[in-house]
């Protein structure tokens, strides 16, 4: 840290009386050390994050700072004010103000050590140190860290009586974040860690900040009784602590108000209050768990860009198919809707939304292609994963060159990333250099070296659909139906569904029989397992019947997973009679030649469902299948489970009658 501050840094008679006039004192003296190169652009960047949480602290300190392009190299700045200076915090004015400065592209390194510095200013006998300093080397060399600050006076936290003799403490996880990573995330870490110390509770904190940061340990999360977010952006992985007692509030109470946070998650923990399990919601999130092999990771990767394309896809493909439902195939050859449009021409709309859905399905390859790359190198990803996706378009490498483009430009990014450059440059690599040299990278190898073989792939596989006929297709049909319903919703039901959306891409009549099989097949667990639950309700417990009355509108609505709770239950029975259901139905669509342009929308969109009667049949095959063998299986056990349920209830009586 020993370029961060020194004496020319510090003043020790700040004369300002307003946060803004004290932000521009520090500032003017970091230009003068050529640490900012823009003065006002520097303080406008400050003044944004002052306008997104008041950076006052409980103990007369203000903390303004931000990432910033216009800062050359991470800068600490000290003010003492003798008035103090209003920045927000609820006991009253800072004598205390430093100012933070991180270039928008600060290395790990330094924004640790600012985050250290972030949690000392928790220690009291630290800030009286810089209280009574009489001199601003002195006052730098404090902060660097050159001279010890004075100890803590004895019997402070920690020392509670018989916390020592606990032998099983509550345990509680947190998690702490800010805008922007770097003092309110670390000071709400240092201040929960010092509450939980006094009050003998055993605590783990995560600090998701700007220099990244480690998930807590699975069995930790496991152990833990409690869980207490402190955040002002979203916790990443957040599902990870679900079905635990938590407490989910700003960071600045984590720093402020500790204590009452972990009696209150104490109290709920008491209580038996609850967090519902969570879905996860961005597999970017997820990506690079410690431990996870190359291929969970590329799994993870592709999902993310699939995630992202899916409401792409779903929006083009229903407009288009709304389109020929409304003005038959020759709309395609219809004229722009900005030059020709009838108010009261039916054909007109059918054209509107025929062109509209076409533009969504042009975002669909460069989409897929930015965020596999985002999912690879984060934010810096997206430039070269969209150039790469639409130079996939425009050698007609379609899906495959997507997949390729997105895979490389997070490869590229990753690389650079992990080169050492200047100081000076710093700032701009994020905003100018990542995004230059990857798209440059991205686009030679993507016109050059791999386009044109990926292009050639990509049309092998087109005719390879639409040459799809016969036995060829019903089998492949039962393939993917399997696929499907293996494990409802799981990696490899996205794999059969992903192929399928990815014919959507290069549309033609083999791909659309494909999706259209892969749709019905889909339907099929969750609607089987509701009509089981009517046919043979015995069969099934009480909740297990209740699940099954969502499951008709989850099955109709082509929600896979509205299978999953009887899955959980019975897995040897419930998934060998899914599979069977889901392949019967895909083999049938395939043979009725059913085609479907909408990736999405279960049974309301038969109406765009090419043969849509004999679409409905092959549901309702499979779905019959299905819950046959369900019964069949259920049906051959000893006990069923409205016995095994009587059978528990009377115990109770026998023992009390012995």
């Amino acid at each position: 840290m020993s370029d961060m501050i020194t004496a020319d840094l510090v003043d020790l008679d700040l004369a300002a009386t307003t946060k803004e006039a004290a932000a521009r004192s520090l500032a003017e003296r970091m230009v003068r050390l050529g640490r900012v190169t823009d003065l006002d652009g520097f303080l406008a960047d400050v003044a944004a994050r002052e306008a997104q949480m008041p950076t006052g602290l409980d103990g007369g300190i203000g903390i303004p700072h931000c990432r910033s392009e216009h800062v050359t190299e991470p800068t600490l700045a000290l003010g003492r004010s003798s008035r103090g200076i209003d920045f927000g915090a609820p006991d009253g004015p800072a004598d205390l103000i430093f100012l933070i400065a991180a270039p928008a592209g600060a290395d790990d390194a330094h924004l640790t050590i600012l985050s250290s510095l972030a949690r000392h200013l928790m220690d009291e006998a630290f800030t009286g140190a810089l209280r009574s300093a009489t001199d601003a080397g002195e006052v730098a060399a404090l902060l660097r860290g050159d001279e010890p600050a004075p100890p803590a006076p004895a019997g402070g936290a920690g020392e509670t009586p018989g916390s020592e003799d606990r032998r099983t403490p509550f345990r509680i996880v947190a998690v702490t974040s800010c805008p922007t990573g770097i003092a309110h995330t670390y000071m709400a870490a240092e201040s929960l860690e010092k509450a939980a110390e006094a009050a003998g509770v055993e605590l783990t904190v995560e600090t998701q900040g700007s220099a990244g940061f480690t998930r807590i340990a699975p069995e930790l999360i496991a152990a833990a009784d409690a869980v207490i977010f402190a955040h002002d952006v979203p916790v990443r992985d957040k599902e990870r602590f679900a079905g635990k007692p938590t407490v989910d509030i700003g960071v600045k109470a984590g720093i402020n108000r500790p204590a009452e946070l972990i009696a209150e998650v104490r109290g709920k923990a008491e209580r038996g209050e609850v967090t519902a399990q969570a879905r996860r919601t961005a597999p970017v999130d997820a990506a690079g768990e410690p431990g996870e092999g190359y291929g969970t990771k590329l799994r993870k990767w592709l999902m993310s860009g699939v995630s992202y394309m899916v409401p792409f896809v779903a929006a083009g493909g229903l407009l288009i198919a709304l389109g020929f439902a409304l003005g038959g195939y020759e709309i395609s050859d219809a004229k722009s809707v900005a030059e020709h449009f009838v108010w009261a021409d039916h054909t007109s709309w059918a054209a509107l939304l025929f062109q509209v859905g076409g533009l969504a399905f042009s975002f669909l390859v460069p989409v897929l292609a930015g965020y596999i790359a985002y999912g690879m190198a984060d934010r810096p990803g997206l430039v070269p994963g969209f150039v790469g996706g639409a130079i996939a378009l425009t050698i007609n490498a379609g899906f495959l060159g997507g997949l390729i483009a997105g895979l490389l430009a997070g490869a590229t990014v990753m690389a650079i990333q992990r080169l050492k450059v200047p100081k000076p440059l710093r700032g701009i690599m994020p905003v100018v250099v990542i995004p230059l040299l990857s798209s440059i990278v991205v686009g030679f190898l993507m016109f050059l070296v791999v386009g044109k073989p990926i292009a050639e792939l990509q049309k092998a596989l087109t005719d390879w659909l639409s040459s799809l006929s016969g036995a060829n297709a019903v089998i492949l049909g039962v393939v993917l139906g399997l696929m499907m319903c293996f494990d409802l919703g799981g990696p490899l039901n996205k794999v059969a569904y992903t192929f399928a959306v990815g014919g959507l891409a290069n549309p033609n009549d083999g791909s659309l029989k494909v999706m259209a099989a892969v749709m019905a097949a889909g339907m099929v667990p969750p609607l089987a397992m509701a009509l089981a639950t009517v046919v043979r309700g015995r069969l099934f417990t009480r909740t297990e019947r209740e699940n099954g009355k969502a499951a008709w509108v989850l099955g109709a609505s082509f929600i896979t997973e509205g299978a999953i709770p009887f899955a959980a239950a019975d897995p040897l029975r419930v998934i060998p009679a899914a599979m069977a259901g889901g392949a019967v139905t895909g083999g049938l669509s395939m043979a009725f030649e059913c085609t479907l342009r909408a990736p999405h929308g279960g049974i309301f969109v038969v109406p765009l469902i090419g043969n849509p009667f004999l679409y409905l049949v092959a549901i309702v095959a499979g779905t019959v299948v299905s819950a046959g063998v369900v019964i069949l299986l259920k049906g051959a056990r000893k006990q069923q489970p409205e016995q095994a349920l009587a059978t528990a209830d009377e115990e109770p009586k026998v023992l009390a009658a012995a």
